[in-house]
């Protein structure tokens, strides 16, 4: 039952982020349409996958479309014929031109995963891991032709988990940023929030990950290492290179205990039966990993067959 159903509204999403956005806007608001990125090749055989928020819209029996890049014409002119009076936001994943801005009476709000103006950018969980910030949260706000850089109508922080990976975070992130969307839309929608503009000073920037962001350099203290491994996972995920193969690390830990001779960092030892490398400052034990081709495994099963390790 829709309860608060006066405004047309299209949502703007793609990833598993944007999916809790979306069910709880459409248990209360007149949805006209979703605008979600097209299919995308997936896994070894490169078959189509959908993004999960088109999942979800067929789920929920919902019109939608999947252009390329929203200036396509037959794109704008979808947008105009569903008429919304605001369009919702939640990870697109395109930045909306001057023209769509303008399309709904109401504006374009955001659900963003930081605490703006801190972490601006695509990659803003991520970021808040890997530069070990002790918290985080969600921002709704307003878009404008910048990135990121629209007023703030609310906000709601949550600590960061000492051993959160940026998949576990996001997901929290994802309810929490529905939970305060919810909240803020009627008082949004009838004028009661003023919207607050940023401190251009305070802003930092999340750049776009891409693969070879997960590569491991050992030189870096195993406390920075260690953030990398949980920032970058599941995507684009930490690894290293042994012997000509490529290893992925999906949890690790450290440890300032030195066992045996001293190692210059990428140096491989045994601690606690467990693998480790030494690093720039401490060792990086390696929890649970992923060497190329085969299943994920813990590093005691690991250390049963990896000959020469230390």
């Amino acid at each position: 039952m829709k309860v608060e159903a006066d405004s047309t509204i299209v949502f703007m999403g793609s990833p598993e982020f944007a999916a809790p956005v979306l069910r709880a806007l459409n248990d209360r608001y007149r949805l006209a349409g979703v605008v979600t990125q097209p299919d995308r090749p997936s896994g070894r055989g490169r078959t189509l996958k959908p993004p999960p928020v088109k999942e979800l819209a067929l789920e929920l029996r919902l019109p939608f479309i999947q252009p390329r890049r929203l200036r396509e014409p037959e794109a704008m002119d979808q947008l105009r014929c569903w008429a919304p009076d605001l369009i919702v936001v939640a990870a697109f994943g395109q930045i909306l031109r001057q023209e769509v801005l303008d399309l709904p009476p109401l504006g374009c709000v955001n659900v963003h995963a930081s605490l703006l103006p801190r972490w601006r950018g695509a990659a803003p969980i991520q970021a808040a891991i890997l530069h070990g910030d002790a918290q985080t949260g969600v921002t709704i706000m307003c878009l404008d032709a910048g990135i990121d850089t629209g007023a703030m109508l609310t906000q709601r922080a949550t600590p960061i988990g000492r051993d959160e990976t940026a998949g576990e975070l996001s997901q929290r992130l994802a309810v929490l940023g529905a939970e305060l969307l919810i909240e803020t839309l009627p008082d949004y929608l009838s004028g009661r929030v003023v919207p607050q503009p940023q401190d251009d000073s305070f802003a930092t920037y999340a750049s776009t990950l891409n693969k070879e962001d997960g590569k491991l350099d050992f030189h870096r203290p195993a406390a920075e290492l260690e953030r990398q491994v949980r920032a970058f996972q599941p995507w684009p995920g930490a690894f290293f290179d042994w012997h000509g193969t490529l290893v992925k690390v999906r949890r690790a830990a450290v440890t300032g205990d030195q066992t045996g001779p001293i190692q210059p960092p990428g140096g491989r030892v045994v601690y606690q039966e467990k693998p480790a490398i030494c690093t720039g400052e401490g060792l990086l034990v390696l929890e649970e990993i992923q060497p190329a081709g085969k299943r994920s495994m813990s590093g005691s099963e690991f250390l049963q067959g990896a000959r020469g390790w230390a």
